[in-house]
């Protein structure tokens, strides 16, 4: 072993889950990061939810990383809430000469190639997220004018109003 390759320090996989608390289950997640050969000790998991995207697991790993190394998601959607959050991340990894690769997206940032599918890729995703809040709004409105309630009917609250009706009626 020569001088150079002694001291050296090998890359090094590390899987990413999250959780949002609505999505009780990692075991898919965590199955095709194993399966991509990451080690089950090297996966870490975040529990969020849709209000807060505070990520203290996902934090703590970008510091720690070295180069060289590659952060591995099932899909970018786990990495981040919004492109907003998701451009940021990437480019703390790039500065810190970590990949990306995302198994679903099939996308691998150590390449020319995947640096641009990345940037698309989030682009893309920011883009459906604004036709449907777009579309939503719309509908909103045009419920609105119409002079209906806006949203989908509550089922629920039809359903027991009918129960709370027969109740007062046997009385």
């Amino acid at each position: 072993m020569d001088r150079y390759t002694k001291n050296a320090v090998h890359p090094h996989l590390i899987g990413y889950v999250r959780m949002s608390i609505d999505d009780q289950k990692l075991d898919l997640q965590i199955a095709a990061l194993i399966a991509a050969e990451i080690r089950p000790n090297d996966v870490r998991s975040d529990k969020t939810n849709s209000l807060r995207s505070e990520q203290p697991v996902l934090a703590g790993a970008l510091k720690a990383f070295r180069r060289s190394d590659t952060l591995m998601v099932w899909r970018l959607d786990r990495l981040a809430h919004s492109t907003k959050e998701l451009l940021p991340i990437g480019d703390r990894l790039q500065e810190a000469k970590v990949s990306l690769r995302s198994l679903s997206e099939y996308l691998d940032t150590s390449t020319a190639t995947g640096k641009l599918v990345f940037t698309l890729v989030s682009t893309m995703a920011e883009f459906e997220r604004n036709l449907i809040s777009e579309r939503t709004k719309s509908g909103m409105s045009a419920a609105r004018d119409r002079g209906l309630p806006e949203g989908h009917p509550a089922k629920l609250v039809e359903k027991r109003l009918s129960i709370a009706e027969f109740v007062v009626s046997r009385q």
